[in-house]
């Protein structure tokens, strides 16, 4: 994993939620500090919005990243999270059905969003 993914599992152990962990782990990335980032965050979180609020943070920020560009990315987004043995985007097809769960959400969509935005300034 890289640095920002190491941070988002650092702000999960350190009692963030889901979504706060990975967009306060991004949040240099987009412009924003961390008491925004928390704030933007608030509503993904727990699978509030249906899908994880892990998945919901990263999405926000491919968006701010990638502009017109977006719905590609967080598309492929999606494809690399399935298909990291998660099976599923959602929330409640995902918690407590996985080994570590939450934080195994926040390892994976934090992993996957660094590997996406490493050559984007």
């Amino acid at each position: 994993m890289g640095a920002l993914a190491d941070k988002a599992v650092e702000n999960h152990k350190s009692f963030y939620s889901c979504s706060g962990a990975v967009l306060c782990a991004f949040a240099d990335k987009i412009g924003i500090d961390e008491a925004k980032a928390k704030e933007i965050s608030g509503p993904y979180a727990g699978g509030r919005m249906g899908k994880c609020g892990a998945i919901m943070s990263a999405e926000h920020v491919l968006r701010e990243m990638f502009g017109d560009e977006a719905d590609a990315k967080i598309a492929e987004f999606e494809e690399s999270f399935i298909a990291a043995d998660k099976g599923s985007v959602m929330c409640a097809d995902l918690r407590g059905k996985i080994p570590g769960s939450c934080r195994a959400c926040v390892r994976d969509s934090a992993r996957i969003l660094e590997e996406m935005s490493v050559n984007h300034n």
